[in-house]
């Protein structure tokens, strides 16, 4: 895939990851979710750490600080406006075509700065459904978004279940949706959400 469509769907995730966080209510940041051992503000948290911040500071080459990565962001009440600010500062970081050359170190390894880019979509995405499902939400992709979220999860699938950021696949029928094989690939039950009430 090239750039250019890489970044219209990074550009487009992140635009749907700010609008389902703006929707997470403050009283149920300490519900549980369907991701082991995380509650809405962990898994919060997580995706506004990696997904923002991680994105942005792996397009400039850095890496992330201690103190963002000790960091709770939903202490502070206006975390999903601060979140919105900072997805355009990441998107905007890796509109350069110059960013999407050679490699980025992740300390202890490196991976190319296109791969890493569509994983960390990759995460924008299936996070931000894990944050919809959790807080009866729904997370919208294009049919061309979710088949850029199935190719990286068919083809980094074995490494992420070595690290516990994956389950074991679920079942779903062939002609299921691409996103929703996305998720299965993933080892999430699609079925959530589907369940999870329409937006208002």
């Amino acid at each position: 895939m090239k750039y250019d469509e890489t970044h219209r769907y990074m550009s487009e995730c992140a635009a749907e990851a700010a609008r389902v966080a703006r929707g997470v209510p403050a009283a149920r940041l300490n519900e549980p979710t369907h991701c082991p051992d995380w509650d809405v503000r962990a898994l919060v948290n997580h995706w506004v750490l990696y997904t923002s911040h991680g994105l942005e500071h792996r397009a400039r080459r850095k890496q992330l600080p201690e103190e963002l990565v000790a960091r709770d962001f939903t202490a502070d009440p206006a975390w999903a406006d601060a979140y919105a600010v900072q997805l355009d500062r990441a998107v905007a970081a890796w509109a350069d075509p110059a960013v999407w050359e050679g490699e980025v170190d992740l300390g202890g390894g490196a991976l190319p700065a296109d791969e890493l880019a569509a994983m960390i979509v990759k995460e924008m995405a299936v996070h931000g459904w894990d944050v919809a499902v959790a807080t009866g939400r729904r997370f919208r992709v294009s049919e061309g978004a979710a088949r850029l979220v199935l190719d990286v999860v068919e083809r980094h699938g074995d490494l992420y279940r070595q690290y516990d950021g994956f389950a074991d696949p679920v079942p779903v029928p062939d002609d299921a949706p691409t996103f929703a094989r996305a998720l299965a690939a993933s080892g999430r039950d699609p079925r959530q959400g589907a369940a999870a009430e329409a937006d208002h």
